[in-house]
C-alpha cells in the first residue's frame, strides 16, 4: 500500500492544493486495487486516453480519473462479450441467438476469433454455393401467384399457445395428463364394446371376470437394466377414478384370446406406455391375470370427398439430415432443389434436422456463418429461386428436435420463428403437425417414432376372436404394425417413459401430450396420409385407412413423391399414390 502510494505520488508530482492532492491520491489508489493495476499500468492508461487530445501539458484531475476509470469498465464489457462468444464453440446457441455476429468459429487447431456477421460481403462456400443477403418475408417484392394448386388448412391454435414454457412442468401436472389419457381410452372402450358397462378395478380382488384399461409399465426390478419388455415384466398402472392409480403386476394366460383386432394380425404389441383393455381378475395373488386383451378400436376411416379433378395434386415428401456427416455442403439437398425445380410438384414437405445441432462441424464450430445463416443460405434462398420457377406451388417446412435454429428444443415443438419464413408461401408448421390440402388430412412428424417402437415392442401372439374382418386384408408386416401402434394409441409418441438411450431424441413434455394427438378427438377419423420419417428401411403402405410414408433421410439417397387423384368415388387412401425416389 506505501508503495502503491509513494508512486502514484511520483507520478502526479506536487499540487496547487494539498487536500485535493491527497484526494485525488486516494481516488487513484482505489482504481488500482479495484481494477489491479500498478501506478505506471494507471498512468500508461491515462496517457492512452489522452493521445491526441490538443494540449500541451497533459494534467491528471479528478475528472481524468473518472474518465479512465469509464475506459477501463469498457474494456472490461469488451473481453467479457468476447469470452461469451467463444463459448458458443463449445456451448452452441440456438434458435434467435443462433444470429449473433459474435457466433465463433473453430478449426482443427484451435479458436478461429469472431465470424463475420451476415452484413458482411458474400464470399463462397458450402460447395461453391454463394452466401448472399436474404430478404425476410416483409420485404418479399417476387411474383406471386393469384391461386395455388392447392387449399392448405392447419391447426388453429396460434403459435403462442404452442410456444409454451418448458422445464416448469411438475408432477402433478405430468399425474393430470397420464390420468386424462387413460379415461379418455376408458370412454372409448366403453362406446365400442357395447356389452361393458363399466370398467374394473384391478388391484381389487375378485372372482368374477372384469375388464380394466390402464397403461402397460415395464417392471425394472425383474428385467434388469437393458431388458426389454416380456411376460415376467409387466406392470398395469390405471387411473385414479378406475384403480386409485394403482400398479399391479399383470400375466398374460397362455391361452390368450385377443378380441375384436383386425383378422390375420395374430396378436398383439405391448410396448411401456401402451394403453391396453384387457379382461381378467386380480384372484388375490398379488397380480391381475388377463385371459383377453381387448383390441383399442381402430381410427374411423375419413368420408370419401366428392370427384373433383381439379382437386388433384403432387407432392414431395423429404426429411433431414440434409447433408452427411462429414461435412456441410448440403449435396443431397442442392440435388432434391435441382429435382424439384424439373417436377415443379404442387406441394413440398420438408422435415427437419434442416441444420443439426448434432453435427461434428456445428458441435466444433467448424463453420463459416451463423446456424440462421446457413439455414437462410442453404434453404430458403433454394426454396425461392424454386418458388419463382413454380409460383403456384406451396412449401411446407417441420422443424426437429435436434434442430440448432429452433428455441423449442422440446417435443411436442412448435414452428418455427417467422423471420425463417422468407416468402409467404412458405408455411411454418409445429412438431408435430396436422393439416389437410384439398380436403386430405395429413399427420407429420419428424421424431424416428418407428425406430423406438420397434426397439420396445414386445409382439404377444393370442387367439383371435370377434375379429374384424378388412379388405384388403390388414397389412401384418412389421413397418405396418410399429405404423398401427401409432394410430390405434392416437398418439405421435405412445411410448412412456421415454427409453433413457434414445431420450435425447425426443425431449418429451408430457404435460402438453395434447399436442401428440393423432386427430383432434378419440373418435375423429384418421389421417389420410401419416408420414412418420425413421433410420428403419424406407415404405409406403396402406395401414387401415390411412397411407402410411417413411421417406427415410435425403443422406440415405431416398425421398418421397405422392399423389392425390381428385377424380373417383373411392375413401381418400384408394386415390392416393405414394412411391419411394432416389436421388438421381
Amino acid at each position: 500500500m506505501s508503495s502503491l502510494r509513494s508512486d502514484i505520488c511520483e507520478w502526479l508530482g506536487a499540487t496547487d492544493s494539498e487536500e485535493d492532492s491527497e484526494s485525488l491520491i486516494n481516488e487513484c489508489i482505489s482504481i488500482c486495487q479495484m481494477y489491479n493495476l500498478t501506478a505506471k499500468d494507471l498512468q500508461y492508461k491515462w496517457e492512452a486516453l489522452s493521445y491526441g487530445k490538443a494540449q500541451t501539458i497533459l494534467r491528471f484531475t479528478r475528472e481524468s480519473a473518472s474518465d479512465v476509470k469509464a475506459q477501463i469498465q469498457r474494456e472490461m464489457q469488451a473481453k467479457n462479450a468476447s469470452s461469451v462468444s467463444k463459448s458458443a464453440a463449445t456451448g452452441f446457441v440456438r434458435g434467435k441467438f443462433a444470429n449473433s455476429a459474435k457466433f465463433v468459429g473453430v478449426n482443427a487447431k484451435g479458436l478461429a476469433g469472431p465470424l463475420k456477421a451476415a452484413a458482411q460481403p458474400p464470399k463462397a462456400l458450402f460447395g461453391g454455393m454463394a452466401s448472399v443477403p436474404v430478404k425476410l418475408e416483409q420485404d418479399f417484392d417476387g411474383p406471386i401467384a393469384s391461386s395455388s394448386r392447392v387449399t392448405f388448412v392447419g391447426q388453429k391454435e396460434a403459435r403462442q399457445n404452442r410456444a409454451y414454457r418448458y422445464m416448469y412442468e411438475t408432477l402433478g401436472e405430468r399425474s393430470d395428463t397420464l390420468d386424462a389419457q387413460l379415461d379418455g381410452f376408458g370412454e372409448l372402450v366403453l362406446k365400442h364394446y357395447r356389452d361393458i358397462h363399466q370398467l374394473g378395478h384391478p388391484g381389487v380382488f375378485s372372482e368374477e371376470s372384469c375388464v380394466v384399461v390402464g397403461r402397460i409399465v415395464l417392471d425394472a426390478e425383474a428385467s434388469g437394466s437393458g431388458i426389454k419388455l416380456n411376460d415376467q415384466s409387466l406392470i398395469l398402472e390405471s387411473s385414479r377414478s378406475h384403480g386409485d392409480g394403482l400398479r399391479v403386476p399383470l400375466q398374460l394366460a397362455s391361452d390368450l384370446k385377443i378380441r375384436g383386432g383386425s383378422r390375420g394380425l395374430g396378436g398383439v404389441g405391448l410396448f411401456p406406455g401402451a394403453v391396453v383393455a384387457l379382461k381378467g381378475r386380480n384372484g388375490g395373488g398379488g397380480y391381475f391375470i388377463a385371459s383377453e386383451i381387448l383390441a383399442i378400436p381402430p381410427m374411423p376411416a375419413s368420408p370419401a370427398p366428392p370427384s373433383n379433378v381439379a382437386a388433384s395434386f403432387d407432392m414431395c415428401i423429404a426429411c433431414g439430415p440434409f447433408t452427411p456427416d462429414a461435412n456441410l455442403d448440403y449435396k443431397p439437398w442442392r440435388t432434391l432443389i435441382s429435382n424439384l425445380k424439373t417436377s415443379k410438384p404442387a406441394v413440398v414437405l420438408l422435415l427437419g434436422p434442416f441444420v443439426d445441432a448434432t453435427h461434428a462441424h456445428i458441435q466444433n464450430g467448424m463453420v463459416d456463418e451463423t446456424p440462421s445463416d446457413i439455414f437462410k443460405h442453404q434453404f430458403i434462398a433454394p426454396l425461392r429461386d424454386f418458388l419463382s420457377q413454380s409460383p403456384t406451388s406451396t412449401v411446407l417446412l417441420v422443424p426437429s428436435v435436434n434442430d440448432i435454429i429452433s428455441d423449442h428444443a422440446v417435443f411436442p415443438q412448435c414452428e418455427l420463428d417467422d423471420e425463417f419464413r422468407g416468402d409467404p408461401r412458405i408455411r411454418l408448421l409445429p412438431n408435430p403437425a396436422r393439416f389437410s390440402l384439398n380436403e386430405i388430412s395429413f399427420a407429420v412428424c419428424s421424431v424416428d417414432v418407428l425406430y423406438h417402437l420397434r426397439k420396445e415392442e414386445y409382439f404377444r401372439r393370442g387367439q383371435e376372436v370377434d375379429s374384424i374382418v378388412c379388405e384388403p386384408e390388414a397389412a401384418s408386416d412389421p413397418m405396418s404394425n410399429l405404423s398401427r401402434y401409432v394410430l390405434q394409441q392416437r398418439s405421435f409418441y405412445p411410448i412412456f417413459p421415454v427409453p433413457l438411450d434414445v431420450a435425447h431424441e425426443v425431449n418429451l413434455d408430457v404435460s402438453h401430450s395434447a399436442e401428440l394427438r393423432v386427430a383432434e378427438s378419440p373418435e375423429d377419423p384418421g389421417p389420410d396420409v401419416m408420414v412418420l420419417p425413421s433410420r428403419l428401411k424406407h415404405f409406403s403402405k396402406v395401414v387401415d385407412n390411412s397411407v402410411v410414408v417413411n421417406p427415410s433421410y435425403l443422406t440415405k439417397g431416398t425421398y418421397a413423391t405422392l399423389s392425390y387423384s381428385g377424380q373417383g368415388t373411392g375413401f381418400p387412401k384408394d386415390r392416393i399414390s405414394a412411391d419411394i425416389a432416389r436421388l438421381s
